[in-house]
Parts: C-alpha cells; structure tokens; sequence
C-alpha cells in the first residue's frame, strides 16, 4: 500500500513544482494519494488543475484530491507538508514595509517582519499538529515549509510533535556547486551550520575535498554576487554567507535601497497573478519558466528527497531544521539549528560539527535567544516577552525602536493574534 501525503497550504504557486517532485520519485516514494488542502478554494481548483495535468503527463498511478476541510485533508496522512501563509501577501507587504517606520529592515522571515509572522503562524501550526497527531497515520511527519522555518520547527518539537523543518537555501548551493565543479549533486556536501536563515557554508566538499579555499581564492568576486555580499566580507570569513546575512552584515545599505525600491511582496504578488493565470491554461501540463522567479527553487527536491529518505531509511545527508542534540557545541541540545543531518526511518539525526568561530558564534547566539522568547511570546500573548523578543532581535537597534513595533505589529496583526487581544 501506498503513502497518503497532504499538503496544507496546497493552494501556493510552489504545488505544481511539488508535485512534479513527487512524480519524479515514484519508485522510491510510492504515493497513493495527494491531497492539497487550502482555504481559498477558487486558487485550489486552479493549482490543482495544473497539477493534474502535470501528473497525467507523467502517468503517475495515485489519486489528487482537494479540499478546503483540513481535516479530510490529513486524516491517514504519512507526511504533512506545511506551506501555509497566514494573512498572504497583504500580511507579508506589511511584514516587508512597517519595520521601516522604526529604521529597521523590512523582511518577512528575520528582524521585525519576521517576529511579526511568527506570531501569527505558530499558534496555527501547533493546532494543525495537534490534529495530525489525532487523525494521521501513526508515525506521520510534519515536514516544515512555513517560515520563519527555524522558529516553527522550533515549536513543533518542543511541543513534541515529529517535525522536520526544511529550506531551499542549502540545496540551491549544492547545486549550483554541481554545476561549477561539473558533477552530480550527490557529490557535493556542504558543512552548513547556523539556523534558518542565518547559515554559513565553511565547507564545499567535493568527493570529500574541501574546494572553499580555492574558490574563494580564484572566484570571491561570483561568490560574492550569488550572496549578495561584498567581496571583503567572504575572504574575512573565509565561509560563504547565505543571502540572507547580508541583512546583518550590510544593514545600512540594505534599509537605503528597500526605502528608495518596491517590496518583494509587491513582486510577489504580481509574479502569482500572472502564475495563476497561467495556470489556468487547460493546455499547461508542465510547471512554467516564471515559476522559477517565484523564489523557493529546488524546494520541491528537497522536499521529495527528504520524505523518500524517510520513507526507505536511506541513511544519506540532508541539510535541514533539527534539533542540535550536540552537533554545535555553541547551543543547546534542544536547540533548533540548520546543520547536515544523517536521514532514516527514525528521523534527522545531526553529524558533528566542529564548534562555531566567534565571528559566527555571537550573532547565532543572540538570534537564537530571540527565537526562544518569539515562541514563548507567540504562545502566550505576553506583551512584556513580545517586548523582550524584539529587544534580542539582532535587527532591533534600541528600546525605543522595540517599543514602537510592538505597539504597530499588534494594532496591523490584531485579526491574526487573539492572545494579544487583552493586555498582558
């Protein structure tokens, strides 16, 4: 018998790419069932269209179904992929333009923004996890799309859940590394350390030789670009920053251009109008070249690699959210960190690492602190720990910044946080 894999959140752009992922991997995921589930059910029945198509095409033997009821959706579900937006993108333009009142960076996975959305997502995710603990297979996986991702995962386990979160950062490297050194991707391992979005690359091993030095040497300058970051910065590190630093790394710079260009959920939202539209075409039976400047690229691999993984036990490397359980020495064992991880039928079980250098290791640290008082706060509705979070948020510059933000996130959220509905 077959695997049943519900997807929450099924009504995203990013489906059709899923699905062809699933399709790809029939022999080592056998899937009986996909069922998308989404709230909004016009934008279902659109996706799902193009993913029947997509499927067809493929001669894939299961069965897609769709539904705007959750639960349908993951009763006897093996894995729950999560990849849901609450508020969409109107709530993301808010996460990516507010924090500029404050002088802080607007981004909706780290800083304010970021505090922002995981106040409205957590809540929501546990309660869906509290229902695929009732009514899913025994044993079933929540797999973690939502971000911020780090955050999540965080709350899932630490409420017990059997959580795994995932990221495209990690994959996009691997690669794009496979297509610079001309190999498969399998040889290519990355020592990746950090948390979700806030990771170092400090290794590029290729069929075990570590080929970082040399590219740094000979290539900072395409390096740099791919990261968004200066040259100077990666030959001081000698690691690769994700893209994501350079919100912390360049922070000034980055607050002038978002105040003189248009938001990414302004490009979003016009790049998903023309998706679905062309999703719409009964003649698409494949996902289309604009997908790609979606963003999530190999989100799709990463996610059917790693629930094939699961499914057989195949013991190969991932990197993905879980828990540290001693692979950085610099955190705690509960902890949630962004590390390679060893893939079986149990779970992600992290490979040692060697502990972080200090230019790394404070700004972890720090972020790490917020993203504890960010659950706590998020579950509790405390405005005093909402307070707190935001004064640990590394992209918070003072009090008075913090204060201010509260006060607006609140009073813009207020639909999506009835924990904060009476004053702490």
């Amino acid at each position: 018998m077959g695997l049943k894999i519900a997807v929450i959140g099924g009504g995203s752009t990013y489906t059709p790419e899923l699905v062809q992922g699933l399709a790809d991997r029939t022999l080592s995921l056998p899937v009986d069932e996909v069922a998308l589930h989404d709230i909004d059910g016009e934008r279902l029945a659109i996706v799902a269209g193009l993913c029947e198509r997509i499927l067809r095409r493929n001669d894939w033997p299961g069965t897609l179904t769709t539904t705007t009821d959750r639960d349908p959706a993951i009763d006897g579900a093996d894995f729950v992929l999560v990849q849901l937006r609450i508020g969409g993108q109107a709530a993301r333009f808010s996460d990516e333009t507010l924090p500029h009142r404050f002088g802080c960076i607007g981004q909706e996975t780290t800083g304010p923004g970021g505090f922002a959305k995981a106040l409205r997502t957590v809540p929501v995710v546990l309660d869906l996890a509290d229902e695929v603990a009732r009514r899913s297979a025994p044993g079933a996986w929540i797999v973690d799309f939502t971000n911020p991702v780090g955050i999540v995962t965080q709350a899932l386990l630490d409420a017990g859940h059997r959580a795994i979160g995932l990221c495209n950062v990690a994959i996009g490297i691997q690669r794009r590394m496979a297509v610079r050194f001309g190999v498969t991707p399998d040889r290519v391992e990355l020592e990746h350390v950090g948390l979700n979005h806030l990771t170092w690359v400090r290794a590029i091993r290729i069929d075990g030789i570590d080929r970082l030095p040399e590219l740094i040497d000979e290539h900072v300058e395409e390096l740099a670009d791919e990261a968004s970051t200066s040259v100077e910065l990666i030959r001081a590190l000698r690691a690769l920053p994700s893209y994501y630093l350079h919100y912390y790394y360049e922070t000034r710079a980055v607050l002038e251009a978002q105040l003189a260009g248009t938001t990414r959920a302004e490009d979003v939202m016009t790049i998903e109008r023309e998706l679905l539209e062309l999703y719409r075409d009964p003649t698409l039976d494949r996902k289309p070249a604009l997908l790609e400047s979606r963003g999530g690229a190999f989100y799709s691999e990463a996610a059917a690699q790693l629930m094939a993984s699961l499914h057989a036990g195949t013991g190969d490397v991932q990197v993905v959210d879980v828990r540290n359980d001693g692979a950085l020495a610099d955190l705690p064992p509960s902890a949630v960190v962004e590390v390679p991880a060893r893939i079986d039928r149990d779970g992600a079980h992290p490979v040692p690492l060697a502990p972080l250098g200090p230019e790394i290791r404070g700004l972890v640290q720090r972020a790490k602190a917020y993203e504890e008082l960010a659950i706590e706060a998020a579950l509790t509705g405390d405005q005093r720990i909402a307070l707190l979070a935001l004064l640990a948020n590394p992209l918070v510059p003072d009090l008075r910044a913090a204060e201010g933000l509260l006060e607006a996130i609140l009073e813009v959220n207020s639909r999506f946080l009835p924990r904060f509905a009476t004053p702490a």
